[in-house]
């Protein structure tokens, strides 16, 4: 028999948030410092903004190559925000959460509501609020990525998101950048804490329950 361990199945480590409440940044910032930790990349049918990687940021495909992954069951959730079609591939998340890997994941409610309904025994999910509706609008404005009307439809939007945040296990107020951030480390670090700890409950449940049938067994 194999004596190597078989390595804890990963966390699905959901981060959702209004547009310009900051999660982007704090997300790249916790995959930058963890090695353990995977972002999940999204596929979008959004236009590239100027400051954006494809395949570091987002893929950016076709409405046609959207529609064929949604079709063939290839994404485990999909949301259409602000006019544009976002989802998450099933492929690479399965694979890093067998590997024991957490993976990291920028979506809107809607996708965290997806994920819940097929996976949720896997899903840990923050919701970031910003500190004001000032800020926010701020924030968007400060980006310089976006025309004032779509900054305007982002913040209509954002009064809409903001309802969601009661489904969410945890809650993070973005007043300052390294405070969210830290509270996100120890939000993690105490999730993988108790994933270890109800597996060794596990086991150690399944070998008292055979010890109490070889009792039950032995009196007969």
């Amino acid at each position: 028999m194999s004596s190597k361990r078989q390595p804890r199945r990963g966390i699905m480590f959901v981060i959702s948030s209004p547009s310009g409440a900051g999660k982007t940044t704090l997300t790249r910032n916790l995959v930058n410092a963890d090695r353990n930790l995977d972002l999940s990349i999204s596929v979008t049918t959004r236009a590239r903004r100027p400051s954006e990687v494809d395949g570091v940021h987002y893929h950016f495909i076709t409405k046609q190559k959207f529609d064929q992954m949604r079709r063939a069951g290839e994404l485990l959730e999909f949301a259409e925000v602000h006019g544009n079609f976002y989802g998450t591939p099933r492929k690479p998340v399965e694979k890093a959460l067998n590997a024991g890997h957490d993976v990291l994941f920028d979506i809107d409610w809607q996708g965290a509501k997806q994920l819940y309904e097929k996976m949720r025994t896997d899903v840990v999910s923050v919701f970031v609020l910003p500190p004001s509706a000032k800020e926010l609008k701020a924030r968007l404005e400060r980006r310089a990525e976006d025309a004032s009307e779509v900054i305007a439809r982002r913040l209509k939007n954002a009064a809409k998101e903001i309802l969601h945040w009661t489904e969410y296990d945890h809650l993070v107020v973005n007043r300052d950048l390294n405070e969210a951030y830290d509270q996100l480390r120890n939000i993690l670090r105490t999730e993988r804490a108790k994933r270890i700890r109800r597996r060794r409950f596990v086991k150690a449940t399944a070998r008292l329950l055979d010890d109490l049938k070889a009792i039950t067994r032995a009196k007969r």
